[in-house]
């Protein structure tokens, strides 16, 4: 594939077939330039079967921009437009609607607002907000999902990992293991959520951060193939590495060979007057091996030396290290805090494919049409009650209780401020029996979530350093309840409407269910009967 394939393949036709043909129906029916809103969200947290996420950290906005603006239909994508045949042999896609799109075609009249990168998210609200003209705000669906999904899921794995190693640093490798080019957002998203440092090169030069890595295996395996030994290779990488020397010691035997040999290679750069960085464990009994490395390290004055533990680790793996270290450490004389402080983790795979929850289900609804000077709310009514979207233009805030954590994500109407209000009503999305009422004094801050990004095509929000998303992150980490970041059975987080905004949903399922004797749809799925219900007790 040459560099004009390549453009052609990742440019304005990265998309899927039935955007293109439902942008042409829109343009035959007139509709094709009327705005429209459309929602992107998710619907559940990722669940890794023997454990699930309690929040998400949103993520992949910058790249989906950087994708936008290089993105329109040019002469060649309309050329390949214009080889597409129905069934019966005809153009698929008209000359007049390929002459518009070959004018038109571009995200110039898109309006977008977005909760930003780095934030703590929430199931069914609001991540990205798109306004435009109707087709294009249309064909940008697949791409702002490929994007913004993806990375988001990433993110959200590297932050549990990053709080299950108790703040330690956690190293990305998971390039080898990715799924093609998709393994740099990623390491993009892993750096976002917790990671301090990647191996992938590029990235780390796009984003500004030394890359990190040990040896291989292979370095070892080679000298011994050539006739010499574990401490010649040691002492090659040395000679080579002597202020960046960190070990791999597990190629042989890692307590009879590697490590011993480690520590002879560091007592010689010690004499010479340099400082090794430490060692690196891919196998074994990782709790064990450490226990045991740290006790023969400190033994030899390298107390200082890092040790890093890779080999398929995730979040449950490292807690389960944690757990076995602080048990059997002091069985060994070693400090078990001390020696969790020196852990680096090496995460790969499991972080890179988002072991246990391989997509996030993310979604992008319509839910209102300008006409006649307004907004009109659109809806799409499901056999599932928890897939029907919350309609119309919408607001979103963060209610913060009088600790300062963050206690429910709340969905208005456009029109709405909750922090005018004396008093709030949080209804549940779906189900008429559950709401909760708060007064002022029971709230801190009520926070606005959704930032405008760009204004008909042009980017009016300053795009933050990875430091000022990974410094939100954290803040918005530490603003939860400690039930919500549990890495098991974590507690559930509030997601609400406004009483007004849950009024609307319910009206607009009135209106489309007209063959129906009652008219309101509770959380079973059964109907009650007024739209208007308004709360009677707290449950």
């Amino acid at each position: 594939m040459n560099l004009a394939e390549k453009a052609l393949a990742e440019g304005i036709l990265f998309t899927d077939q039935y955007q293109l043909t439902m942008a042409q129906l829109y343009f035959r029916m007139g509709y094709h330039e009327k705005l429209v809103q459309f929602d992107h969200y998710f619907r559940s947290y990722p669940d890794y079967g023997t454990h699930k996420a309690g929040y998400c950290i949103n993520a992949g906005l910058e790249w989906l921009l950087n994708w936008m603006f290089q993105s329109r239909f040019g002469t060649t994508e309309i050329n390949f437009l214009k080889t597409l045949r129905t069934r019966a042999g005809k153009p698929l896609f008209e000359a007049d609607f390929l002459d518009w799109l070959h004018r038109h075609g571009n995200f110039d009249g898109i309006t977008m607002y977005a909760i930003p990168e780095g934030r703590v998210v929430h199931p069914n609200v609001p991540l990205t907000v798109v306004q435009g003209p109707l087709a294009m705000a249309q064909i940008l669906e697949t791409s702002l999902l490929n994007h913004l999904n993806y990375q988001t899921l990433i993110a959200t794995k590297a932050a549990r990992i990053h709080e299950i190693g108790r703040g330690q640093v956690i190293l990305e490798f998971g390039l080898r293991r990715g799924q093609h080019l998709g393994a740099n957002a990623g390491a993009r998203a892993a750096l976002i959520g917790g990671a301090m440092f990647t191996s992938n090169v590029g990235v780390s030069a796009l984003l500004g951060l030394p890359p990190k890595g040990t040896h291989a295996h292979s370095m070892v395996q080679l000298f011994i193939a050539l006739g010499m030994t574990e401490l010649d290779a040691f002492r090659a990488y040395a000679d080579v590495y002597p202020d960046d020397c960190l070990l791999l010691v597990d190629t042989i035997n890692t307590l009879e060979s590697g490590i011993p040999n480690a520590i002879r290679v560091f007592e010689e750069l010690r004499r010479k007057g340099h400082k090794p960085l430490g060692i690196r464990l891919d196998s074994g009994d990782l709790a064990y091996l450490s226990i045991q490395a740290a006790k023969m390290l400190d033994a030899a004055g390298f107390e200082d030396t890092s040790i890093v533990l890779s080999n398929n680790l995730d979040e449950m793996v490292i807690w389960q290290i944690l757990t076995q270290i602080v048990e059997e450490a002091p069985k060994y004389g070693v400090d078990a805090d001390r020696l969790i402080r020196r852990l680096v983790y090496g995460v790969g795979t499991r972080l890179i494919t988002s072991w246990g929850e391989p997509a996030l289900g993310g979604v992008y609804k319509l839910v209102a049409v300008y006409d006649g000077g307004e907004w009109k709310p659109a809806i799409k009514i499901s056999e599932s009650i928890e897939k029907t979207p919350n309609p119309g233009n919408k607001r979103v805030w963060r209610i913060y209780d009088k600790r300062g954590k963050a206690t429910a994500d709340l969905l208005s109407l456009a029109d709405e401020d909750p922090r005018q209000k004396s008093s709030l009503t949080l209804r549940h999305p779906n189900d008429h029996t559950k709401y909760r009422c708060l007064t002022r004094e029971e709230i801190s801050e009520i926070e606005p979530l959704l930032e405008k990004i760009l204004e008909e095509g042009k980017l009016v929000y300053t795009l933050p350093a990875l430091d000022e998303i990974r410094t939100r992150r954290e803040k918005d980490v530490e603003r939860l309840d400690p039930g919500v970041r549990r890495m098991m059975y974590p507690h559930i987080y509030h997601v609400s409407l406004t009483q007004k905004l849950w009024n609307l949903k319910q009206e607009l399922i009135q209106r489309s269910q007209p063959s129906l004797e009652n008219n309101n749809l509770n959380g079973s799925g059964s109907f009650i009967n007024s739209a208007n219900v308004e709360p009677h007790e707290v449950s």
